[in-house]
């Protein structure tokens, strides 16, 4: 049996969500809602690595998520567009709801 092909806004939803699914990612962009960023400052905040940081960062700009800006030696990241809190926002609020269904 050949699988069939999905779309390709559906495919790239899947990978927004995969990006998502990891916490370290889904706090990176919490703390970027409020600020910009350098990579060693979200380090600090989240407790993790350095190359860990750079890690996510890739990944939520390989996803068109996040931008940054060059200021000397180093990199301010910010969410690139609007709606992404509105998302994280709309699935804190699935999640409470299917808390309340339990």
């Amino acid at each position: 049996m050949k699988k069939k092909k999905i779309p390709e806004i559906h495919y790239r939803a899947s990978r927004i969500c995969r990006t998502l699914g990891n916490p370290t990612a889904y706090e990176t962009l919490h703390l970027l809602k409020k600020n910009r960023r350098t990579p060693q400052q979200l380090a600090d905040l989240l407790g993790v690595s350095l190359p860990t940081v750079s890690q996510v960062l890739r990944a939520l700009r390989d996803l068109d998520l996040v931008r940054y800006e060059v200021k000397w030696r180093t990199r301010e990241y910010w969410i690139k567009l609007n709606p992404v809190p509105m998302v994280m926002a709309n699935l804190e609020r699935l999640v409470k709801i299917i808390e309340n269904l339990r």
